[in-house]
């Protein structure tokens, strides 16, 4: 699928752009890939580190220092491009609500030059990552991101017979990504603090590593027709079972859901599981749109979910328990230096 292809990433420097760009050379024989970020020091990193692991194909890299939001160098840098996976965002959710023009003028406008671009430099097919947050948003961020999946999705029509494909994948947050709960109750943890803080009891969230990201990604580059929005069937996790697996005994304290914060992580929702379809390991939503044709953009294979359905982290039916994290942790590296029950947690991992 990507053998003698270019690949653009934008936001190429991050958590993903930098597992999508492993992964590809791993298993794929790419012409080039293109790292599109405005962070020099970054691109100066990652150049560095792939260069000792992956010394015979560092030739097939390329930095280019560029922003979304400009155009003129998203046009120089797309030519010749044959895919697009836009990863660039700004994605905390406090630096959005401080910064509301800066979000919109990266996450909305950045996703409209990136569409533009994309027609004219005739690029095959743009894969955008989305997020949980960006269903029934309750926070700026979320709603940028809303507005750039519905430019992604109509993009589509705008493309016409240049042929472009566009699509969507979506998933919450990466166990383990910066800004997510592991790596704040590690360094509570760390920091010998013994009562970990639970927004609330009740709440939820999915689990989904960089590697399930990045071949939901492989999956819409290789089957996408149009207007498809891809959502990975993955487990969910409670909160309060990913404290009592992090720290034996832990004492925790009930703070309030904070302004933004959801209290489970919904991927699809019930208006939408008029045009959501399932397949063996992920769902797709089908756009409701005029220029939408089942025969030419529906991916065979998928079932119609029953109305009404929303899938959610609450009411999955596929859940990880408290000795399940601790394997899933300890696989990613995420937990290798605390102890459970007096037992070395690699020796509870292995042998379990």
């Amino acid at each position: 699928m990507l053998n003698n292809k270019t690949i653009l990433v934008t936001g190429g420097t991050g958590s993903f752009g930098k597992k999508f760009t492993e992964m590809v050379l791993n298993q794929y024989n790419p012409k080039k890939i293109i790292i599109y970020s405005r962070d020099e020091f970054k691109q100066d990193v990652m150049k560095k580190e792939f260069s000792i692991k992956y010394l015979d194909k560092v030739g097939k890299l390329r930095f280019f220092i560029g922003d979304v939001r400009d155009k003129d160098r998203l046009y120089r840098a797309f030519d010749g491009v044959d895919y697009v996976v836009h990863a660039a965002a700004m994605k905390q959710v406090p630096a959005c609500e401080y910064n509301p023009f800066e979000a919109i003028l990266t996450n909305i406008h950045g996703a409209k030059n990136i569409v533009d671009a994309a027609i004219d430099r005739g690029v095959k097919k743009v894969v955008a990552l989305s997020t949980d947050k960006a269903v029934n948003p309750i926070n700026l961020y979320g709603g940028t991101k809303l507005v750039s999946d519905k430019l992604f999705i109509a993009a589509n029509a705008y493309s016409a017979d240049k042929g472009t494909i566009f699509s969507v994948v979506r998933y919450g947050n990466v166990a383990g990504s910066r800004g997510s709960v592991i790596p704040f109750f590690k360094d509570l943890i760390d920091n010998n603090i013994k009562e970990l803080p639970i927004t609330d009891f009740e709440m939820t969230r999915f689990w989904i590593t960089l590697e399930q990201g990045v071949e939901l990604v492989f999956k819409a580059l290789g089957e996408s027709r149009g207007g498809e929005t891809y959502i990975s069937k993955i487990p969910s996790f409670k909160i309060t079972d990913l404290a009592k697996a992090m720290i034996d005994n832990v004492e925790m304290k009930e703070i309030g859901i904070r302004e933004g914060e959801k209290l489970h992580e919904v991927m699809v929702t019930s208006d939408d599981s008029r045009t959501t379809y399932e397949y063996e390991k992920h769902y797709i939503v089908y756009p409701n749109f005029e220029w939408w044709n089942f025969d030419k953009h529906f991916t065979a294979g998928g079932k119609l979910i029953k109305r009404g359905f929303e899938y959610n982290s609450g009411n999955n039916t596929e859940w990880l328990t408290i000795d399940d994290l601790r394997r899933e942790m300890f696989k990613l590296g995420l937990y290798d230096a605390y102890r459970v029950n007096g037992i070395d947690f690699a020796e509870v991992a292995i042998t379990k």
